[in-house]
């Protein structure tokens, strides 16, 4: 099989921030970290998410090699979903991402208040 020719893929970081920077997929991958998970489960810890944006997320997610998705033999037939080794080594480089998140929320909403409140009463210039 020949090579694959390269030269028109997109920036390999702007490919990846493109899938972990949507809305749910670092959300759903997180999730999957503490283990496998089935489909049902998922939509209730992760909040906010409809089942179809799951659905959707679920399968990109599957598609880019981050998880994997098992049929169990239940009866009716249950899915499951893990990370695989390449989701995994995402999940390590993201971690401190969470981490930073959670330590400093508080601040960004005091700087975003101090802000909004800066915008909403403008000094006029030139006022005596």
């Amino acid at each position: 099989m020949p090579p694959r020719d390269l030269s028109n893929q997109p920036c390999p970081i702007r490919d990846v921030l493109d899938r972990i920077g949507d809305a749910w997929s670092l959300l759903v991958l997180l999730e999957l970290s503490n283990g496998p998970c089935r489909f049902n489960a998922l939509r209730r810890v992760v909040d906010g998410i409809s089942q179809r944006m799951l659905s959707v997320t679920l399968r990109q997610l599957e598609r880019d090699g981050l998880i994997t998705r098992t049929v169990l033999p239940l009866s009716p037939p249950q899915v499951e979903y893990a990370v695989t080794d390449l989701g995994t080594g995402l999940i390590s480089r993201l971690e401190p991402l969470r981490d930073w998140a959670a330590t400093h929320q508080p601040a960004v909403w005091e700087s975003r208040a101090r802000y909004d409140a800066r915008q909403a009463a403008p000094v006029a210039e030139g006022a005596a």
